[in-house]
């Protein structure tokens, strides 16, 4: 049998929701109230501020706000990530005394000028993989990160598959030669050789804040998540965070990446580029716009409709546009 449905909503306290971070939000709230045949699951609410220094003062409570404005009300307490220092650090011991982590002392100076030196110069946008300067030593150096073995890890595990059985199975990744597979319930089937486009990736950053990678991996082990509905893009993520699930021991989620909400240049709206913020005074109005990103049906009775009804229409709508959970 597949486990209980446990879906969650994630967003960084660097400003208030806009109208791409409430799409996200809608989706996975629909798809846990549309789990299980309609008999629901349960959505969490974390707040990933592990990043202080990125964190505006009275974002959270205003983001928490939002989502209750909108009906988007969590299933249990809210975590914050800021008070998980201690499980991160016992996590990153572990790795360190399996040799699954080992300590850097590369700048990204250092990384861009081995790069050219191998390769010459890099695409602007292109993805810079670490070279593996530390991978057997500092060579007298002091650390200052922590990474992730994942050339060495994702080699151990070429091969490697759900055993019969497994709980979703069929949507867990494969590991092989060529990297990473797995299969996002609305864009297919992917794949990435995590060695060879990303590299050994941080954990532990050298300003001593935890990286996004190690943290929310951590964190949805801990609440059990069982399904993750988040924007497209933060689909190049999802490889490395299989990677680090395989190699903790813990089961990997099933992952839908949603669409992005688009500036008018056709960039992704966000806060770096001062995306609004949502206005949640007429929370209909901006459920509605987001649940047209999403593909939903438009309401009935738009005029008539309260944020429980919408919410309630709109559930039963979702599984016969988005593949049901498994």
């Amino acid at each position: 049998m597949s486990r209980r449905y446990i879906g969650r909503f994630a967003p960084s306290p660097t400003g208030p929701l806009h109208a791409g971070s409430l799409v996200a939000a809608l989706a996975s709230w629909l798809d846990a109230r549309a789990a299980d045949g309609g008999r629901g699951g349960r959505w969490l609410v974390r707040i990933e501020d592990v990043d202080g220094p990125r964190c505006q003062p009275g974002a959270a409570e205003t983001i928490l706000r939002q989502l209750s404005d909108c009906g988007l009300q969590p299933d249990g307490p809210v975590l914050w990530q800021s008070s998980r220092e201690a499980r991160y650090a016992a996590v990153l011991g572990g790795m360190v005394e399996r040799r699954q982590a080992y300590p850097c002392a590369c700048t990204r100076a250092d990384i861009e000028r081995v790069h050219r030196q191998h390769h010459g110069e890099r695409h602007r946008h292109a993805e810079l993989p670490y070279p593996g300067t530390c991978r057997h030593g500092l060579g007298g150096r002091a650390a200052r990160s922590w990474r992730f073995h994942a050339t060495e890890i994702q080699k151990r595990f070429s091969g490697a598959s759900p055993a019969p059985g497994t709980p979703d199975a069929a949507s867990q990744p494969r590991f092989d030669a060529h990297g990473v597979a797995w299969h996002d319930r609305r864009l297919g089937p992917r794949r990435q050789d995590v060695a060879g486009v990303v590299g050994d990736f941080v954990l532990r950053r050298a300003d001593g804040l935890w990286a996004y990678q190690l943290a929310v991996v951590v964190d949805d082990a801990d609440q059990a998540v069982t399904h993750v509905v988040r924007g497209e893009d933060l689909l190049d993520n999802t490889p490395r965070q299989l990677l680090l699930q395989h190699a903790l021991g813990w089961p990997a989620p099933v992952y839908l990446h949603t669409p992005l909400v688009r500036a008018a240049d056709g960039e992704k709206l966000s806060k770096q580029h001062g995306a609004p913020a949502v206005d949640t005074r007429e929370p209909l109005a901006a459920l509605s716009a987001a649940a047209s990103v999403l593909g939903l049906p438009a309401l009935l009775h738009p005029h008539d409709s309260g944020v429980s009804g919408a919410l309630a229409y709109w559930a039963q709508a979702w599984p016969r546009i988005y593949n049901p959970p498994s």
